[in-house]
């Protein structure tokens, strides 16, 4: 009985995602492996561009290498690591960094705001160092394509700092869909309470005194000189249309994560409407969003609705409305009782990276055990899959999937595990950079997922509803939207 299960399972996984994915799943595409790759026990020597702030938890991901080189043009926010680091060189400019450092660097990692990610990305590839860039991939959409033509240019192992991906979470929530247990999704709702920087700013600031620690030509880069302003450095600059992506760019890369996987997104070209926007200006994202994606059929898969809400501000943006009555349907620890099922039904341990569970994990097929709570973030951001058997959430980062009603996740079994684990987000990129198989997200895989978070930055600057032709890189028939596609470039900062 339980082989005729594997066998219908598998006949429907294949099906349904014919061309869609690896046959192997993630990570089982051969490597591309460079003269002078290094053994998987020698060392890499790692630069980072971008040294404090989001740099410092990429810097601790990357431990077990050799830090080499720090280039970031703000010492005071670097400081904690010069510390920590102190026999590592020292640089405000990566260009610099990138020449004197060359033959020392192995591999880069870019922690920088989203308007460096591509500049900064290019010209490591160019020089043969693999990169790991925080996400989003790009700050626009050609940036985003220009980044995957370089991967392949130069041969050079990638990875986008989107650490849900690598999550196992992320992958059963995926397994399950292509089970067939919820049936055909039709929609899925997202949801975040960021931006918790300021957004919807009216005016531009006005002009301060540049602090000493600053090197601030340096920090604007490829963006248009202006004057320093600390409502742009060194944290809000999210918020800006010429430095960010708002939101959408903080978070989607994560809450979107495990439905790109389940449901292929990426490649498509699908239509965007801006159904609410509170805020909206010519200078920044706004302070809060709703905006309504629709995707084609891909392969098997069938047409889908995706609604992004951000602001979220008091929870998630939608309860299933055939829940019993007094279920409780997001929360910390604790929340659901102390009878309440946290966690998909069995399985490794599916939490963020450093979140530890709070007892340990069932093993796989296995019912959870009663009281198991795993960590939860359904409360500020996440996702509820609507398909047409049933409802699946994952939290911020693909992570504690649970069906719904909670009733029939309690004694749910997985599905045969299909898809590849990953040994961690850095760890997989840190074994590719050594010559071992793509990362889980691989510059093939993380651009066109950032192209449709992009996608929505590009319908909030353009309002109202466009359709995206992906095959030309073009919104049809809105010739405006090209300047916010292709960005310009300060002289001295051109690429390509």
């Amino acid at each position: 009985m339980f082989g005729d299960q594997v066998s219908r399972r598998h006949f429907f996984f294949g099906s349904l995602l014919a061309g869609a994915i690896p046959g192997g799943g993630f990570g089982s595409i051969a490597s591309l492996k460079q003269a002078g790759y290094k053994s998987p026990n020698e060392k890499l020597n790692i630069a980072f561009i971008g040294a404090g702030g989001r740099a410092e938890v990429n810097i601790a991901g990357c431990e077990t290498e050799n830090i080499v080189a720090f280039a970031d043009p703000d010492d005071a926010r670097a400081a904690p690591a010069y510390q920590k680091y102190p026999k590592a060189s020292r640089y405000r400019d990566f260009r610099l960094m990138l020449d004197k450092e060359d033959k020392q660097i192995d591999a880069v990692v870019i922690s920088a705001p989203d308007h460096i990610h591509c500049v900064a990305a290019y010209m490591s590839m160019e020089r043969g160092k693999h990169v790991y860039v925080e996400k989003p991939l790009a700050r626009t959409i050609w940036e985003i394509r220009f980044l995957m033509e370089a991967a392949k240019k130069f041969k050079v192992a990638t990875q986008m700092g989107n650490q849900g991906y690598s999550n196992e979470g992320a992958r059963i929530a995926a397994e399950i869909i292509w089970s067939g247990e919820i049936g055909n999704v039709k929609e899925v709702h997202c949801w975040t309470d960021r931006p918790i920087w300021p957004q919807g700013m009216q005016d531009l600031p006005k002009p301060e005194k540049v602090p000493e620690t600053l090197d601030w030509d340096v920090w604007l880069g490829p963006a248009a000189m202006r004057p320093y302003s600390s409502a742009y450095a060194p944290f809000n600059w999210r918020g800006w249309f010429d430095f960010g992506s708002g939101a959408l760019g903080d978070m989607a890369c994560h809450v979107l994560g495990a439905v790109n996987i389940a449901l292929r997104l990426g490649g498509s070209s699908p239509t965007v409407e801006v159904i609410r926007q509170e805020g909206k200006s010519k200078y920044a994202f706004p302070k809060k969003s709703v905006l309504e994606f629709n995707f084609p059929a891909r392969g098997a898969l069938p047409p889908v609705k995706i609604i992004w809400t951000d602001g979220a501000s008091d929870g998630p943006s939608f309860r299933p409305p055939d829940l019993p009555a007094g279920e409780p349907y997001i929360g910390g620890a604790g929340a659901f009782g102390a009878g309440g099922v946290f966690y998909t039904g069995a399985g490794p341990v599916a939490t963020p990276p450093a979140a530890a569970p709070q007892s340990s994990s069932p093993a796989r097929g296995q019912a959870a055990p009663t009281g198991y709570r795993g960590r939860m973030s359904l409360d500020s951001s996440g996702a509820c899959f609507v398909g047409e058997k049933g409802y699946l959430t994952t939290d911020t980062y693909g992570a504690n999937v649970r069906l719904l009603p909670l009733a029939r996740h309690k004694e749910y079994r997985l599905p045969p595990q299909f898809l590849t684990r990953s040994p961690g987000h850095y760890r997989d990129w840190i074994r590719a950079c050594k010559g071992g198989v793509p990362a889980c997200s691989d510059f093939s895989e993380a651009g066109p997922f950032s192209e449709i978070v992009q996608l929505g930055t590009l319908a909030l600057r353009l309002d109202g509803r466009i359709q995206w032709d992906a095959a030309h890189m073009k919104v049809v028939g809105r010739q405006e939207a090209d300047q916010f596609i292709r960005p310009q470039y300060r002289k001295g900062w051109q690429i390509g």
